[in-house]
């Protein structure tokens, strides 16, 4: 093996680094293997943790931040027009079509004395009528014998 010497500073420097790095791979290698133990145990240990973090959040945050953004949609979202309406027509309309059929009742009981009353007074007019007429034909009669 030959070995060379550097002249200038930068070669010494680049020697140097070179001489470390191979002391030092053995060491890194242990460390890489350390480390990758170390994070498959960080691993190991987390992942139920954070399975039960999610089902926290999921049983308890999550029911809570629904209901504030509910509530929230519930005070800015405009007013559901009235379903009264239709009920307060019907309502009315029944009571209207009510007093009409009333109205009607009362009107056709009128009306009927009323035609009562015509008809007894057509009646004695056409007795008054048939009288006279029965007087003046007895008059022609008794003018004639």
């Amino acid at each position: 093996m030959v070995v060379e010497v550097p002249t200038t500073w930068t070669g010494r420097v680049k020697a140097q680094a070179v001489r470390t790095g191979q002391r030092m791979a053995p060491m890194a290698d242990l460390a890489r293997e350390a480390a990758a133990e170390r994070l498959e145990g960080a691993r190991h240990w987390a992942a139920p943790r954070l399975e039960t973090a999610a089902h926290r959040f999921e049983d308890q945050v999550a029911p809570a931040v629904s209901s504030m953004l509910t509530a929230a949609a519930e005070r800015i979202s405009p007013k559901p027009r009235s379903r009264r309406w239709p009920a307060l027509m019907l309502v009315t309309g029944i009571a209207m079509g009510a007093m009409g059929y009333l109205f009607y009742r009362r009107n056709a009981q009128q009306w009927t004395e009323h035609m009562k009353d015509s008809a007894s007074d057509a009646s004695r007019w056409v007795g008054e009528k048939a009288e006279q007429a029965s007087n003046a034909a007895q008059e022609a009669s008794q003018k004639l014998s």
